[in-house]
């Protein structure tokens, strides 16, 4: 990627303590949360990692996808780009500042299968989705740490209500757009956390899309038979999030727009996402059907909240405040 595709991010120090406002922590009792730091509140809930403050350019460089297809919606058709021509998708446009001024804490790993049907026995979840995927040798039957599959938006809201039942709070939820964006960029200014591109070992994404896109033979990749357990790869970004690039697309909280909106803060972006019932949502991150190109921070998809696919997670984040008079 060229160093005009490079984009300016900002992460400021925090000069408040965070801490989580009820009962005492599994991994962390009594204890100010700083930035990074590492905590579970209850015995089914996961593992949280909490964000640094900061802001950042939400969206892409123009140039930076490398995905030479585009839709022409006066022809309706799709187009293929001239060598050398710039991508534009208007889905990642315009790039803009955002100011995070939610405090937040966000899941290290994707949701597990283990995690959900903990919810399922308990009998907050009712459905006992398929954890299973297709590959050309038939069905493969997935495990315990593999990230939650065949869940739709919907589901993943009956598991955020039933944690915030357990903690007695209403502190959990899917995270917006610019928060999932946010943490994935992990303050990297490249279109992907771990740098210009990405290989086999730090993502789970295919070999053959990705060679579609570019034109051209990547021995090095392999293409993968569906997703991989969730501390599988190495696959965490400078703050410890892992695979937020590749494995399974995850559902935000945001409705879906043709182009982003330039909202100027988290907060903006929260109460949009609150504003609308119901609505198409985005889902962010790429999977392991989908090209290297689709793993890049600033890619979106939507999908109806009813819609479930083997592609399909979640992760969730949870909502911090911060210690009045510190400093």
């Amino acid at each position: 990627m060229p160093p005009a595709c490079r984009r300016r991010l900002i992460v400021t120090a925090l000069s408040l303590a965070v801490l989580i406002p009820s009962g005492a922590l599994a991994e962390a009792s009594g204890a100010s949360l700083t930035p990074l730091s590492i905590f579970r509140e209850c015995d089914a809930c996961p593992e949280m990692i909490v964000m640094p403050p900061g802001n950042f350019i939400m969206g892409a460089i123009p140039g930076e996808s490398r995905n030479p297809f585009y839709y022409d919606k006066a022809k309706d058709q799709f187009g293929r780009r001239k060598p050398g021509e710039v991508n534009i998708l208007p889905a990642e446009h315009p790039p803009h500042r955002v100011e995070m001024d939610v405090p937040f804490a966000m899941a290290r790993n994707e949701t597990t299968h283990a995690e959900w049907m903990e919810c399922v026995d308990d009998g907050g979840c009712s459905r006992v989705p398929d954890h299973r995927v297709v590959t050309i040798n038939g069905y493969i039957r997935l495990g315990p740490r593999h990230p939650v599959i065949n869940i739709s938006w919907q589901d993943a809201q009956t598991y955020v209500d039933w944690l915030n039942r357990k903690v007695g709070q209403t502190v959990y939820r899917l995270p917006t757009e610019a928060e999932w964006e946010y943490a994935a960029r992990a303050g990297t200014e490249t279109p992907f956390a771990q740098g210009d591109a990405l290989t086999s070992d730090q993502a789970n994404f295919s070999r053959l899309g990705t060679e579609n896109i570019l034109g051209h033979p990547m021995p090095e990749l392999r293409d993968p038979n569906g997703p991989v357990t969730v501390d599988e790869l190495d696959a965490a970004n400078r703050w410890g999030l892992r695979h937020m690039s590749g494995n399974v697309f995850e559902y935000t909280l945001s409705c879906w727009t043709p182009e982003h909106l330039g909202l100027s803060s988290d907060s903006a972006y929260l109460a949009q996402a609150r504003a609308t019932a119901t609505c198409r949502r985005v889902k962010k991150g790429g999977s392991y059907q989908t090209s290297m190109d689709s793993l890049r921070p600033a890619h979106r998809r939507f999908g109806s909240e009813d819609f479930a696919m083997p592609s399909y997670g979640f992760r969730v984040i949870r909502e911090l405040r911060v210690e009045a008079g510190g400093g």
